[in-house]
């Protein structure tokens, strides 16, 4: 399996109404970078349903500007219940998906 089809398969499990961050998927893949797990959301195919919209930055908050998809990200995330602080953050301590010990 290719680097970016393991992120895929990583970011197909993060369940509706939570979050991952970059970093964290990184973390999570050996040989991975956060700059990765981006190139590869990005790049994505689109035959298939990758749920790019719930990965974010380490921030809390969503990296791509409104007019190149944060508005879209940010309304995909608010369709399953995910809430927005004042400044924009995701509240990590509540929505941060961490998958179990044995993935």
């Amino acid at each position: 399996m290719s680097r970016y089809q393991t992120i895929y398969s990583l970011v197909k499990s993060i369940p509706p109404g939570r979050v991952c961050t970059y970093g964290a998927i990184a973390a999570m893949l050996p040989g991975v970078t956060a700059r990765m797990v981006g190139y590869a959301l990005h790049a994505g195919p689109r035959e298939e349903e990758i749920p790019w919209w719930r990965v974010i930055n380490g921030r809390g908050t969503i990296s791509l500007p409104p007019h190149a998809g944060g508005e879209a990200q940010a309304a995909l995330l608010k369709n399953e219940g995910v809430t927005f602080a004042a400044n924009g953050r995701i509240d990590l301590e509540r929505y941060l998906w961490q998958p179990a010990a044995n993935h």
